[in-house]
């Protein structure tokens, strides 16, 4: 798909969005009984459910540190999310990868050494795939983190960026990531300190 597509003549983007608009938000929190923390967030048509568990006693003695919490999260899409019907293994590599930048974020916001010897499960599912997907399940992360009442830094806000036609682009859909022409950058930010948690390319 060429750049012309990707934005008309008037500045509008595929979904008729302006080059600095996000996609619709709306989310909901504790929308899981059985978890200490959850959140449904939908960003566009993308759409994940997050499930918080902790903190509590770690499966294995071995991987508690005697002076902080330890952070797993999972990360797993739906068969039905995308067009391609596929169910994938948890080692599949873009599972284990959006998995590593999640934790990799958490780690500076989580207060760890509040739980000593615990430990904080995140599972990410996402449900409806259309772009921004790393920076929906940091958005997502936050709130159920937030609704667990896990002790935070400051909150996590990610968003996506890129360049069409050179336009900077916010809040990139699955069109605009797939063009191999749109190079894209998300960030996780701490608002309140402007300290970055996450820079991915």
């Amino acid at each position: 798909m060429s750049r012309q597509e990707l934005l008309s003549p008037e500045g509008l983007r595929v979904d008729g969005r302006r080059a600095n608009e996000l996609r619709r938000i709306s989310c909901r929190a504790s929308v899981l009984n059985s978890a200490d923390g959850s959140s449904y967030y939908e960003q566009g048509n993308t759409k994940v459910l997050v499930a918080v568990y902790g903190p509590r006693e770690p499966r294995s003695k071995s991987l508690a540190h005697h002076d902080q919490a330890t952070i797993n999260v999972e990360f797993n899409i739906a068969p039905f999310s995308t067009s391609e019907r596929r169910k994938r293994s948890k080692g599949d590599k873009r599972l284990l990868e959006v998995a590593s930048f999640v934790k990799q974020t958490f780690e500076g916001a989580i207060q760890t050494t509040v739980y000593p010897r615990s430990q904080i499960d995140i599972y990410i599912h996402l449900l409806q795939h259309d772009g921004g997907t790393l920076e929906t399940c940091i958005n997502a992360a936050t709130l159920a983190l937030v609704d667990a009442g896990i002790s935070m830094v400051d909150y996590v806000c990610a968003c996506t960026a890129g360049f069409i036609d050179e336009t900077p682009v916010l809040d990139l859909n699955f069109v605009e990531e797939s063009s191999i022409e749109t190079p894209d950058l998300t960030v996780a930010v701490l608002p309140r300190s402007g300290n970055i948690a996450l820079l991915q390319m």
